[in-house]
């Protein structure tokens, strides 16, 4: 269960986010806090994974919140939501490190999605010793175009942006490729090119065939497949 904490200080709104994040089964709501005082002081009891956090409250502000509630549990995380759209502010309160920024008025789908998200990547980081770049991707919403879009899923030990690349370098070369070749263009080894390689003649995508060089000893050669 994610456990969430909700500070804003117009209690209908708070109520509108609690009803929305009701629609959620694995989110638990601790509390609602109209002030920073008492976000503060609800934060001290209960353990805390994520905050809905207004910027303007009638004691404080919301960046001293973020900072007070990161003194008794620094691993927290945010989801500001607020009418502050003025720059100097989003770029102050994006420097503090928060996951999402929201401008009021919330849709419910977008809190919905974002909530979605939070879960998917942190489940992600949990279970894997070393992150992959694609994860670090979608944690930070980079995107380099439609191509990253369309990835898919792929197995352990490949990763999905180094695979892209590969077929790009197989689509360009119409005479064929050595896995020591196709090493030295995504600067990789040998042996993980040709895992690559041979993922995508498991998948179907290329082809390979056996040719003899100078010294006759045979070489596999990867090919984009003819699908003409």
């Amino acid at each position: 269960m994610i456990q969430i904490l909700i500070i804003e200080d117009d209690y209908r709104l708070a109520d509108i986010h609690q009803r929305f994040l009701m629609e959620v089964d694995y989110v638990n709501i601790v509390g609602k806090a109209l002030t920073g005082k008492e976000a503060i002081d609800l934060a001290s009891k209960n353990d805390i994974d994520l905050v809905l956090l207004d910027l303007y409250l009638p004691d404080m502000m919301g960046v001293e919140v973020l900072q007070e509630l990161r003194k008794h549990q620094e691993d927290v995380d945010f989801i500001i939501i607020s009418a502050a759209s003025e720059k100097e502010t989003v770029g102050k309160v994006i420097r503090s490190g928060v996951f999402d920024y929201i401008i009021k008025p919330v849709i419910k789908e977008r809190l919905v999605n974002t909530i979605e998200r939070y879960k998917s990547l942190q489940s992600k980081l949990v279970e894997q010793a070393n992150v992959e770049q694609g994860v670090l991707d979608h944690y930070f919403g980079v995107s380099a175009g439609k191509e990253l879009e369309a990835l898919k899923p792929t197995p352990k030990g490949i990763d999905p942006l180094t695979l892209e690349k590969v077929k790009e370098i197989i689509a360009e070369i119409q005479q064929g490729i050595s896995a020591e070749k196709m090493g030295e263009k995504i600067g990789a080894s040998r042996t993980t090119a040709r895992r690559y390689l041979e993922f995508l003649i498991a998948q179907g995508e290329i082809t390979a065939d056996l040719e003899y060089g100078t010294i006759g000893r045979p070489e596999r050669i990867y090919y984009q497949k003819d699908i003409s």
